[in-house]
């Protein structure tokens, strides 16, 4: 106990130097200054705040809806400088509390023939007053009016293909190809492009862990210097359960002379088929072919050959085929005279 005493001392003796420093006049005269310099500053900037300034905003410009088959000859502007007047509390807003849509500039209606496209110094300025307040002055602004140049450019009609991974759920499987709607589009570029282009991709898609037909709408790869009639397309993925069926199918020697005889062992295979739930009652053996040709035997001196599925459906996952190899006899008949 004596030694916590003794370490509390130096501790005590600091917080009563710090207690005389703040009981000392002078230290009371300063804190009450400062007190009043922030007071004074304070109502200075209030003050201040009910003045008129002037300040420059910028505001971003959209060309909305051009013509697809369209490329502007030289650099368009991308935003308006705007320098507007008003008091320091509506300009604070301004700087630091809002945000200004794009100044919107509708090509729809534009004759791609003309080639050449003049912006009114009103258009701007009317977009621009609709995200003013009333009490705000618009000094003035650039570019206050401008011209368009553009050209028309060559088209082609090009297919669109899948670009992404289709990953189902276990125990499903794409039952058929990726369908594409529309199938193909009007693409528009310069000509020495266009000549290079065959087809167009859609933006890398990942679909995973899909049980069922799945329908989305995908952007087209964009492509520099090259256009769209439209920039989505409609993909549909064809998913559903599939299941696995046995058959038995028999083996067919090809190509034998009328005066050999074959004998095989076993005479069929069994194959095994993974199939769409909704063609199960379709599969049957006449969809499987299992062929020997006669040649392969007539060479072979083993008495034993693989075998393989020559024919198969194309909608099917997978097919396995036991055995892989079978044993034969092939006899010639001896004829008498």
């Amino acid at each position: 106990m004596a030694r916590l005493e003794e370490n509390k001392k130096p501790f005590k003796s600091v917080q009563r130097k710090i207690r005389v420093i703040f009981h000392r006049q002078k230290w009371k005269e300063t804190l009450i200054f400062l007190a009043f310099v922030l007071l004074s500053f304070g109502f200075w900037y209030l003050q201040s705040l009910q003045q008129d300034y002037e300040i420059e905003i910028t505001l971003p410009i959209r060309y909305k809806d051009a013509p697809a088959e369209i490329a502007f000859s030289d650099t368009v502007p991308e935003k308006v400088i705007a320098r507007i007047r008003d008091k320091g509390s509506v300009l604070l807003n301004y700087s630091f509390g809002r945000s200004f849509n794009p100044v919107e500039l509708n090509l729809k209606d534009l004759a791609v023939e003309k080639g050449q496209l003049t912006i009114e110094r009103k258009e701007i300025e009317a977009d621009i007053y609709k995200q003013l307040l009333a009490s705000t002055s618009l000094i003035g602004f650039e570019p206050g009016s401008f011209e368009i140049h553009y050209s028309r450019m060559k088209e082609k009609k090009v297919p669109v293909v899948f670009n992404g991974r289709v990953q189902p759920s276990a125990g499903f499987h794409r039952s058929g190809e990726v369908i594409i709607s529309p199938r193909t589009v009007e693409i528009y570029a310069a000509e020495t492009i266009l000549d290079s282009i065959t087809e167009v991709k859609t933006a890398y898609t990942e679909i995973s862990k899909v049980n069922k037909t799945t329908t989305r709408q995908v952007k087209l790869e964009k492509q520099t210097g090259v256009s769209f009639d439209q920039e989505m397309v409609t993909i549909t993925v064809p998913v559903e359960e599939f299941t696995e069926k046995t058959l038995e199918i028999p083996i067919t020697v090809t190509g034998l002379p009328a005066d050999f005889t074959v004998r095989l062992f076993p005479p069929t295979a069994k194959v095994v088929s993974s199939v769409p739930m909704s063609r199960f009652r379709d599969l049957t053996e006449n969809d499987f072919r299992i062929l020997l040709p006669f040649s392969e035997l007539e060479q072979n001196l083993t008495g034993v050959t693989s075998i393989t599925l020559s024919t198969q459906p194309s909608w099917i996952r997978s097919a396995s085929i036991t055995p892989e190899q079978i044993e034969f006899i092939l006899e010639q008949d001896r004829r008498t005279e």
